[in-house]
């Protein structure tokens, strides 16, 4: 099954029937003392449902940036920290809600050259509201619209996670003794997420944390007579399991866009920095073309675990209040850790997801299905 990728131009809107409209029923009393500041932004499901995502062209800001003069301009004032030597910075003293067009364009290309970029301080972003949360991904690319997560009412272009004593609406792995399942977001898509955004508005006293590995650093350690057969090969990505998952009534019970599967490189270059990365991924990631099924499987998982097992490769978040992570999803996977079940705090967030441009791979790769 393979379709194209996807914007949605005009959907129909039947009233909404399921909507997260209170907290955990745990300590009731306590919520009606004290509402939850960001009711507004609970996750809600309803019956709309989109028409196939149509293919766009991709601008990327990043690319804009080349061209300044002084391309990190934007952190001129702020104090910045490298998580790890390959992947990750921390940032102080920026104030991502009153950056510029320009400072937005750099962001992407450091974004890109970091893979993940940390920024601490950011109430004013994350109480802008979810019109601001629209604006802000639209500078990035075309606002993705995940097929079976929930959203604030009103706001279907913002992707929640939410777990709490009592229910999760996220895509959770439960017969795995680990939580840890790495993901480049929606890589089932035509053209995936590049430049992403995630904010939590609620997080547990500990745990919850974020891990990030850096597929660039992992396609590196490999060796060069494999990295060149890599090359040659492109996979089967899906987001039919996913779609299944919401269909037997979890999540939300909702599939808003038919599930589609797309092929993909197996190693694919970043267009603003020209990097290679590795682009396969456990969650979403079937088997490569051409190659038999044993092949694909040996190959796949050995992949999987280079990446599962790196050490070497990973930066770990560890969410604070008013924390903003960017991450670049064509050279970077992460994971959620979900340690955090049995204190019944909540987890609330927000991402907001541009799409970017189909995957490119090695010179003459052939991304047809049947190839």
């Amino acid at each position: 099954m393979s379709t194209t990728a996807t914007q949605v131009a005009e959907v129909a809107s039947p009233p909404a029937i399921l909507t997260l409209r209170a907290v955990a029923d745990t300590d009731r009393k306590s919520e009606e003392a004290e509402p939850y500041r960001y009711a507004h932004l609970l996750p809600h499901f309803s019956q709309d449902h989109y028409p196939p995502l149509t293919p766009f062209d991709h601008v990327d800001p990043g690319r804009r940036a080349l061209s300044h003069p002084n391309p990190r301009s934007f952190l001129d004032n702020a104090t910045v920290v490298e998580l790890t030597p390959s992947l990750g910075s921390e940032v102080q003293g920026v104030n991502l809600a009153k950056l510029d067009s320009d400072a937005r364009d750099q962001l992407a290309l450091e974004v890109a050259r970091r893979g993940l970029v940390v920024f601490k301080d950011q109430a004013e972003f994350i109480d802008r509201g979810p019109e601001f949360y629209r604006e802000w991904g639209r500078h990035f690319g075309r606002l993705h619209i995940h097929p079976t997560s929930g959203h604030p009412d009103g706001f279907p272009e913002i992707h929640l996670v939410y777990r709490d004593a009592n229910s999760t609406f996220n895509f959770e792995v439960d017969d795995s003794i680990t939580t840890t399942v790495w993901h480049s977001d929606v890589s089932y898509e035509l053209q995936p997420p590049g430049l992403t955004t995630l904010f939590l508005l609620a997080q547990p006293t500990t745990g919850g944390d974020t891990l990030f590995t850096s597929q660039v650093s992992a396609l590196k350690k490999l060796s060069p007579q494999f990295i060149a057969f890599l090359r040659t090969l492109k996979a089967v990505h899906s987001g039919v399991e996913q779609a299944d998952f919401s269909r037997a009534g979890r999540r939300g019970g909702i599939v808003r866009r038919e599930p589609v599967e797309n092929v993909h490189p197996v190693v694919r270059v970043h267009p603003v920095t020209g990097e290679e990365a590795l682009y396969v991924n456990r969650q979403f990631t079937r088997r490569i073309v051409g190659l038999k099924r044993e092949e694909s499987e040996a190959i796949l998982r050995l992949l999987y675990d280079h990446i599962d097992k790196s050490a070497d490769n990973q930066a770990r978040v560890k969410w604070q209040p008013n924390t903003v992570v960017l991450w670049d999803n064509r050279v970077t996977a992460h994971s959620a850790i979900v340690d955090y079940k049995n204190s019944g705090e909540r987890r609330h967030g927000a991402r907001i997801t541009p799409q970017a441009e189909r995957p490119v791979g090695a010179e003459g790769l052939d991304l047809s299905a049947a190839a």
